[in-house]
């Protein structure tokens, strides 16, 4: 999934998160732009975490000038040192992931930042926070369909709490709309080259088209009540 609040709210939510200087783990960096942003901040130290080992290479040859480095491995068991990070930044990947995974990849980003450390995501949200269960239900089911990958966006709430169970405290929310797979949106995130090479390939591939419209049509059609979300989060000091 791109990043569903858009480049604006990935640079509100580096900037809430403070990331100059700082030792920065990114999990799941996937095509890298978000860690193109975070080196050139710049940071202490980089290093992203990917199961994918296509999506790690395109990473490590994207940070390998400024010293950053990206090892395979899955977000629920880095392999990491117990706080060695400062601070720990994810987009649109807990969207993904069941409760169950949600809570060990959230865990995993406690175990791993030091005392004070800020944790940092970025996902796809439910709104509003009393929305309709069978409403919120529906909706899931719909985008695990389109997307055919088990999405399970949250409340505002429901992200606090996921964050706060694992021992956070919120300390910055920011909300961007969801206008994932919209031509202004991405024209503004991808300027007009890249833009112009997703239509490409959109336009070679018949069933790859087909898809991202049925996409499109579900996010508008649910567009009342999905939004973009960010979140910081401190691990207390002591």
């Amino acid at each position: 999934m791109l990043r569903p609040g858009g480049l604006k709210l990935t640079n509100r939510m580096l900037q809430a998160a403070d990331i100059p200087g700082k030792r920065v783990v990114e999990f799941a960096p996937g095509l890298g732009k978000t860690a193109k942003i975070i080196i050139d901040a710049p940071v202490e130290s980089y290093t992203g975490v990917d199961k994918d080992p296509d999506a790690a290479q395109r990473v490590q040859n994207i940070v390998a000038d400024s010293g950053g480095r990206v090892v395979q491995a899955d977000a629920q068991d880095t392999g990491l040192e117990s706080q060695s990070a400062q601070v720990v930044v994810g987009e649109a990947m807990l969207t993904m992931q069941s409760e169950k995974n949600k809570e060990k990849i959230v865990s995993e980003a406690y175990r791993i930042l030091e005392p004070g450390g800020c944790y940092a995501i970025h996902e796809l949200g439910l709104t509003p926070n009393d929305i309709d269960m069978q409403l919120a239900d529906e909706l899931r089911k719909r985008l695990a369909q389109v997307i055919r990958a088990n999405a399970r966006p949250l409340t505002e709430n429901e992200w606090r709490k996921v964050l706060e169970n694992a021992g956070f405290i919120i300390e910055w929310v920011g909300f961007e709309p969801m206008a994932s797979l919209s031509p202004r949106r991405n024209l503004a995130d991808e300027g007009l080259k890249g833009v112009l090479r997703i239509l490409g390939n959109v336009l070679r591939d018949r069933e790859l088209r087909a898809r991202i419209l049925e996409m499109r049509a579900t996010f508008k059609h649910y567009r009342k009540n999905l939004t973009g979300i960010a979140i910081t989060a401190r691990k207390p000091s002591k």
